[in-house]
């Protein structure tokens, strides 16, 4: 094992056989807890630990893989343009419940983090939880948080968006496929964008759009709030 695990595509082969599999039994079972992201975690985690393979050894591969996460996400920009026309008729209502999205999720974060005494340090690295992950980890490292945080809650807050978010859309009768679209794209970014496309190629493309716009609100949003909710709850 150790002659494998030692192989640069090791981390690669395992990350890829791993989610592949947490697609199929996604897709044989349709159940939303099983998120395809959240299986290949587990089970990367599992074989990390059955056969006492460093973490440090398993990303000589797994780190070419997040060198892949920037234009991935920039991809997602080819359902936006194909829906265009429907982006200039809802601009607006878009930008607001994109700003009013991130803000109280920014905000949310911050009240928690004061009502339980987290350290400040998480808090920061809380801060960006919503937005994809390689904008995530600027503004974390940006603020002076803890980078391994931020990626943890930025996949369980994608996958808990992806899971909650259909059950809410149907308790609450929501239908609009902008709506849809924006909400899970501000929420839960690229593993929300995934259910998106999942309603339709529209829902796809708003939630495609969300994931940037929300990124560079959170950029500008994140500290101001931070800084204004700490001088308010001292």
């Amino acid at each position: 094992m150790d002659i494998l695990s030692q192989n640069t595509l090791f981390g690669i082969i395992i990350s890829l056989i791993t989610f592949e599999i947490g697609l199929l039994i996604y897709k044989k079972t349709k159940f939303p807890l099983f998120n395809p992201l959240l299986i290949a975690i587990i089970l990367v985690i599992s074989i990390l630990l059955i056969f006492d393979i460093d973490i440090d050894t398993y990303n000589k591969g797994g780190e070419f893989i997040n060198m892949f996460l920037g234009p991935a996400t920039i991809v997602l920009a080819v359902p936006l343009y194909k829906q265009l026309q429907l982006l200039k008729k809802y601009l607006f209502p878009i930008l607001i419940g994109i700003l009013i999205g991130s803000s109280i999720g920014i905000s949310s974060v911050i009240l928690l983090a004061n009502i339980f005494g987290m350290e400040e340090i998480v808090t920061l690295s809380l801060l960006s939880k919503s937005v994809t992950t390689p904008i995530g980890i600027e503004i974390t490292n940006q603020l002076g948080g803890i980078t391994p945080i931020t990626v943890l809650a930025i996949v369980i807050s994608g996958i808990f968006g992806a899971v909650i978010g259909p059950v809410l859309f149907k308790i609450f009768k929501i239908s609009n496929k902008v709506a849809i679209g924006i909400s899970l794209g501000t929420a839960s970014h690229a593993v929300g964008t995934t259910k998106a496309l999942e309603f339709g190629e529209t829902e796809g493309a708003m939630s495609s759009l969300a994931i940037g716009i929300t990124g560079i609100m959170t950029v500008f949003l994140a500290p101001v709030c931070y800084n204004l909710l700490s001088l308010i709850l001292k």
